[in-house]
């Protein structure tokens, strides 16, 4: 694609970190999956209101969305920060697909909900995909009661640890989405390097996406070749036929 046509994605941190942190984590990622895209990485709505995980291993300042309770059942500035992110994405988009990582995956999530309800972004196209790392579910029933009410539509990518402490709190927002591919690594709460196999599979999954932007764009007739050769061959290198072979579980709540 033109420089100027690629897809933008918002990329949110995790809380009491930054912007510039989670394209860092991002970079372990194989970069020939990226050339198609524009990646912005803002910092949280706020200044973080006590102590880092990263201190010591990423110079400050770090951020927050938002705050909440320790049952994560309450939350405070949430309003606020839905409302800056809302402003954001209307003044600097139109974005094409949400990142986001812990805090930053489960405020992405949110902001897609509200918008297939209709309760924001009205007058924004739909948000098409979303990559989650380590993301979960809001808890206030309020809020659970519209965003996950009916299943979200968004392609979505969701990468899940075994050792991560939202490991099923990760599995139970992938189950809001419609047919979510569901990465699995050995690692924690961080953003993994990935391996071979899930490398592939998240290159897979972008061509499907870039498959249905092209559809879209041509009234459905493009084919997959023609999208294929519009992109770097050399970063595809992956038949999209093989996805079914390659998507684990899908999780059950």
């Amino acid at each position: 694609m033109e420089d100027g046509k690629r897809m933008k994605i918002l990329c949110l941190h995790g809380f009491r970190t930054s912007g510039s942190f989670l394209k860092k984590q991002i970079s372990k990622w194989d970069p020939s999956l990226f050339p198609q895209f524009h990646l912005e990485f803002p910092d949280g709505l706020f200044p973080a209101g006590g102590k880092s995980d990263i201190e010591g291993i990423f110079p400050p300042p770090y951020f927050e969305w938002f705050q909440f309770h320790k049952d994560f059942t309450e939350y405070t500035n949430l309003e606020e920060c839905i409302s800056y992110l809302c402003e954001y994405i209307t003044t600097k988009g139109p974005f094409d697909g949400l990142l986001g990582f812990s805090q930053g995956a489960t405020l992405s999530a949110l902001l897609l909900g509200y918008q297939a309800q209709g309760k924001l972004l009205k007058e924004h196209p739909p948000i098409k995909f979303f990559v989650s790392i380590s993301g979960s579910k809001f808890r206030d029933p309020s809020i659970c009661d519209v965003a996950y009410k009916d299943t979200i539509k968004a392609k979505s990518v969701h990468f899940i640890g075994d050792k991560d402490w939202l490991k099923l709190p990760s599995e139970d927002l992938a189950s809001a989405f419609d047919n979510p591919l569901i990465i699995r690594h050995p690692q924690g709460h961080t953003v993994p390097r990935l391996d071979e196999v899930a490398t592939n599979q998240l290159r897979s999954w972008i061509t499907e996406v870039f498959l249905s932007e092209k559809k879209m764009e041509n009234g459905d007739k493009t084919s997959e070749e023609s999208c294929i050769a519009n992109q770097d061959k050399s970063a595809i290198g992956h038949n999209i036929n093989k996805r079914e072979a390659e998507v684990v579980e899908v999780a059950q709540t």
